[in-house]
């Protein structure tokens, strides 16, 4: 499936497997082509987007991106280049709990 048919099914909420796809394959569309450290990178920013910077949830996407290659700096740039868009009130909400999942007392600060 190329990336057109792909986005045709975002578009129209598609996201269910196909019926018609062989065993195994039905979701395979779904795979991102990315590496899994930009896919961490990317779930991160987003997971700040949402506001869902609970610690385990940080602690998890956090964890896969190190996991992946990412460095602490990455991560941490994952906060200052989604700051224009998210706003400040999302990154420093997030902040506290980014830097306890790097290991980091935020108490110190």
């Amino acid at each position: 499936m190329d990336d057109i048919d792909r986005l045709r099914r975002l578009t129209f909420n598609q996201t269910d497997g196909d019926a018609h796809a062989p065993e195994g394959t039905a979701l395979d569309w779904l795979e991102p082509s990315l590496d899994p450290k930009t896919v961490a990178l990317v779930q991160l920013g987003a997971l700040v987007a949402m506001g869902g910077g609970a610690i385990p949830s940080l602690g998890a996407v956090t964890d896969a991106a190190l996991d992946a290659g990412a460095s602490v700096s990455d991560v941490v740039d994952v906060l200052v280049v989604v700051l224009p868009i998210v706003g400040t009130a999302r990154v420093v909400a997030a902040a506290p709990g980014l830097a306890l999942t790097l290991g980091h007392d935020t108490d110190e600060a």
